[in-house]
């Protein structure tokens, strides 16, 4: 299995911290930023984005990447993951993350102190770029509750993204753990929207 961040090897682990109501929208460009929620409008009349929740795991001048949080799919870990140490027995379900690069995997993680190797997105979230660490995450069983795996995400190439808020296509919201690791994913954009 190969395991690619856009530009090199990855897995990305993030971590979070927040509650279940979202803070109030805005669809201010400025407004976007690392550990920001995307919703897609009711209306959006792209089907791969369709009532969709992706929180930004990178924002920079070269592009943004983001994962759909509320797409829980029917294949456990154990299986989707199978060349990977750690994820014998896993039954929690991995996530599809975005419609780029689905042989891509990545993850996001809730804990109390940064990982090591890895690269602090937003207050408790962070980012991990590595398959160690990735493997290090599964060998130490994390409740699924904290972790979620995802296969691909979303990107947009610089400016792409501010074109598609300027435009409406997207409400932009805080994120956070409560949200990101909710108990009831594919109801969150209905809930939130």
């Amino acid at each position: 299995m190969v395991l690619r961040w856009p530009g090199s090897l990855t897995i990305a682990v993030a971590v979070f911290c927040g509650s279940l109501v979202l803070p109030a929208q805005t669809t201010r460009v400025q407004d976007l930023g690392i550990g920001k929620l995307l919703v897609a409008r009711r209306d959006s009349l792209d089907p791969a984005f369709a009532e969709t929740v992706i929180l930004l795991v990178r924002y920079d001048r070269d592009g943004t990447v983001g994962l759909m949080i509320n797409r829980r799919s029917n294949v456990p870990i154990s299986r989707a993951l199978q060349a990977l140490k750690g994820t014998r027995g896993r039954s929690d379900p991995v996530y599809i993350g975005g419609p780029v690069d689905v042989q891509n995997v990545l993850a996001l993680l809730r804990a109390n102190t940064m990982p090591e190797g890895a690269t602090s997105v937003s207050g408790k979230i962070y980012l991990v770029s590595t398959r160690l660490l990735l493997e290090k995450t599964l060998l130490g069983r994390s409740d699924p509750g904290e972790f979620r795996v995802y296969l691909g995400y979303c990107g947009w190439g610089p400016g792409q993204l501010e074109n598609e808020v300027g435009r409406g296509f997207w409400h932009i919201f805080a994120g956070n753990a409560d949200l990101v690791f909710d108990s009831e994913p594919d109801s969150l954009w209905s809930r939130q929207n």
